[in-house]
């Protein structure tokens, strides 16, 4: 069977993981910022997989497949993912950026469109990173069989990983300050460095010391105003999700307890989804199950 969110966050060695993956994200947005920025925040994030999955076929209208504007922003506001000019606005973005282009299809009164190679290549990438770590959990070989035939692959695995996503609670709201991070302007790439300086997190500790914090760091690093990350910061800090350790944000830097929970959890639900997409077209990781899991 596949790992479940309650597998994964029950596992001290998902915390390894999480870090890995978190540090993932932030190569990605050092290589290529402009890419990455659709990961940034939750509903960018969302919107890219909903292109992803209809440009693969994906339906839930029951309209014949395909990507394009009109029925990615039907999609969108049914979804309650974004808004019609959101959800627009994103399309055209992707366009600008040369993410997506026109190709012809089967109504030439409809424009459809399709991601480029770099858009394909990067968000392969994305899956390829995290079968790789559940691949480190158990022993499985998912990433290899997907670089083995990337294109296919994704077309198969991205279009189930997209709904249970979309449709998953869990991973769209799974706490009050992950929503706060993951909803503003590069709030994601943030609570992502912030997790990935983790040194450890003991369970029965109320929160964990990171260290010194450099705003500036953050700032130039992913390209957030000031004002924004203060802003950001504090209203975490008010919910008693991070803090420092001597008043006027002086002295070591620090996450709470219930804070990692809720990025661990997230990330729990995530890769069970991700895994579970895996072994429905790929089978099952490990056969041998028994010996293969008895750590989790």
């Amino acid at each position: 069977m596949a790992f479940t969110a309650d597998n994964l966050a029950a596992d001290d060695r998902f915390l390894a993981a999480i870090l890995h993956c978190a540090d993932q994200m932030l190569a990605i947005y050092r290589e290529s910022p402009r890419i990455a920025s659709i990961f940034a925040a939750q509903q960018r994030w969302l919107m890219a997989h909903t292109g992803f999955a209809l440009h693969y076929g994906y339906s839930d209208d029951g309209k014949s497949g395909g990507l394009y504007s009109g029925r990615f922003i039907d999609f969108a506001v049914r979804n309650d993912i974004a808004s019609r000019n959101t959800a627009a606005a994103f399309m055209q973005e992707m366009l600008a950026y040369r993410f997506l282009r026109p190709v012809p299809g089967p109504d030439k009164r409809t424009r459809y469109l399709e991601p480029t190679e770099i858009a394909e290549q990067h968000f392969t990438r994305w899956l390829v990173a995290h079968m790789m770590i559940l691949d480190s959990l158990d022993g499985g070989e998912r990433a290899d069989k997907i670089t083995a035939d990337p294109s296919a692959m994704m077309a198969a695995i991205q279009p189930l990983i997209a709904r249970a996503i979309i449709g998953s609670e869990a991973v769209r709201s799974p706490g009050a300050t992950f929503n706060l991070f993951n909803w503003a302007n590069s709030g994601g790439l943030v609570m992502d460095y912030l997790i990935s300086r983790l040194p450890e997190f003991p369970r029965s500790a109320d929160r964990v010391v990171l260290g010194p914090l450099s705003l500036r760091e953050i700032r130039e690093q992913f390209m957030i105003s000031n004002t924004h990350l203060k802003r950001l910061l504090m209203q975490a800090a008010t919910m008693g999700s991070i803090g420092w350790t001597e008043p006027s944000r002086k002295g070591n830097f620090w996450l709470s307890a219930h804070f990692i929970r809720e990025y661990w959890n997230y990330q729990a639900a995530k890769f069970a989804i991700i895994d579970a997409a895996a072994e429905a077209v790929l089978g099952p990781a490990v056969r041998d199950e028994p010996q293969a899991r008895q750590a989790i």
